[in-house]
């Protein structure tokens, strides 16, 4: 029993504790809600590594590879800019379906409606949120949580470093990189008590609202799928189109790895496959090699969408109206926040903490998210490895380098 007990995954412990956590709400809910405490202790050891994990990322992103941004100059731009206009295509849709389908409307945390008004109307104006992004101390700003300081202060300590030479940039390099794959080693610390938390959470939550909010956790899930299917057919399937993109050879070549990001929930776990396909179908190897790294920094497709829909879903649990002018300084914000944390495990989590955090919403929604984000992440990751390897095929063509093998020529 006890070998059985320890070889099932977080994933599968996760929606144990989805069940596990509604039956306890349903049944005792006054239990239920007395167990808020520890989904609290989850949130703040997520909080706590909020600051450090975009300083480390953010640095060895810009500063480790400032030689290779040099050397491949013109790829770099055109693919930066692919990136930046494709996940904030994702961003905005994620924010029309979720105010379309408005999932959230009807859970209760902790926040009462009064509160959630009362928070919207203390949120900053577009110009004050330029002026608050520059902190007066880094320490501070990660004391406090302040995501954009760390974001604004990381990537100018990150510019200033390509600037380094020698081994002086050696052994910041060296310090930083510690000190995130150490980050990265807490967070998989942390996620091992995410059941609990996510039992407690949906306890709570459901002791509160009653099973009702399994129907509002059930539209999230759909309302993200539909959305992911919205973004393909009005971003990806356009680039396809005006890129010229063997569509039916590249949809045969990123099948496989597709389905391996689905059923692991890792983008990463299909990358090398992709990479090899991309090839197969006429993609040097010298774009393949730098795009679709890149792309799991700057091009989350799937997360990014993702990100918009699950910050405005807590502000609807809230009960806080957030003005549409709010929602976009908040997906100004997700722009800056989402970048450089793809090789984080539960990327989403960190970079969702740290917007909901930034406007006031309730942290809470994220342990009771966390009980489906298994079913949620199945789709964004394999989302993320689509546009990457379709991001490759793109590049390949704007630079005039794409050479479809002498069979895929003559189909076309």
């Amino acid at each position: 029993m006890w070998d059985f007990l320890r070889k099932r995954s977080l994933t599968q412990w996760i929606v144990v504790s989805l069940f596990v956590g509604v039956s306890i709400g349903y049944f005792d809910p006054e239990l239920g809600k007395s167990l808020k405490p520890f989904s609290d202790v989850f949130i703040r050891m997520i909080q706590s590594i909020v600051g450090p994990i975009l300083f480390g990322t953010l640095v060895m992103g810009i500063a480790g590879h400032g030689d290779d941004l040099k050397r491949v100059g013109r790829l770099a731009l055109r693919s930066l800019i692919y990136f930046e206009i494709v996940t904030t295509v994702a961003l905005f849709v994620g924010l029309l379906a979720v105010n379309l389908m408005k999932p959230g409307i009807g859970i209760a945390l902790d926040k009462p409606a009064a509160t959630g008004q009362q928070l919207a109307g203390n949120q900053a104006t577009f110009g004050a949120l330029l002026q608050h992004m520059v902190p007066k101390s880094f320490f501070e700003a990660l004391a406090n949580g302040e995501v954009l300081q760390i974001v604004f202060w990381s990537v100018l300590f990150g510019a200033a470093l390509t600037m380094v030479k020698g081994k002086p940039k050696e052994a910041m390099l060296g310090f930083v990189e510690g000190v995130t794959e150490t980050i990265f080693k807490f967070v998989g610390i942390a996620m091992k008590y995410a059941p609990i938390g996510v039992a407690a959470a949906l306890a709570a939550t459901v002791g509160a609202s009653g099973i009702k909010v399994l129907q509002n956790l059930g539209m999230l899930v759909l309302t993200l799928y539909g959305a992911l299917i919205v973004f393909a057919l009005v971003a990806l399937y356009p680039v396809c189109l005006i890129a010229r993109v063997p569509i039916r050879r590249f949809l045969k070549a990123v099948k496989e790895p597709a389905l391996i990001a689905f059923s692991t929930t890792s983008s990463e776990a299909g990358l090398p496959l992709a990479m090899q396909q991309m090839e197969s179908i006429g993609v040097p190897r010298r774009i393949v090699a730098f795009v679709m790294p890149t792309g799991y920094s700057f091009n989350m497709d799937g997360t990014t969408l993702y990100l918009s829909l699950a910050s405005v879903f807590a502000a609807q649990a809230a009960g806080i109206d957030m003005p549409f002018g709010q929602q976009l300084i908040m997906v100004f914000t997700l722009m800056l926040t989402s970048k450089g944390v793809a090789g984080v495990p539960r990327a989403s989590l960190v970079i969702l903490s740290g917007t909901l955090a930034t406007f006031g919403l309730p942290l809470e929604a994220i342990a009771v998210i966390l009980g489906v984000d298994v079913f949620m992440d199945m789709a964004r990751t394999t989302m993320n490895l689509v546009g990457n390897a379709l991001a490759s095929v793109v590049m390949a063509r704007w630079e005039g380098e794409f050479n479809p093998p002498p069979e895929a020529r003559a189909a076309a």
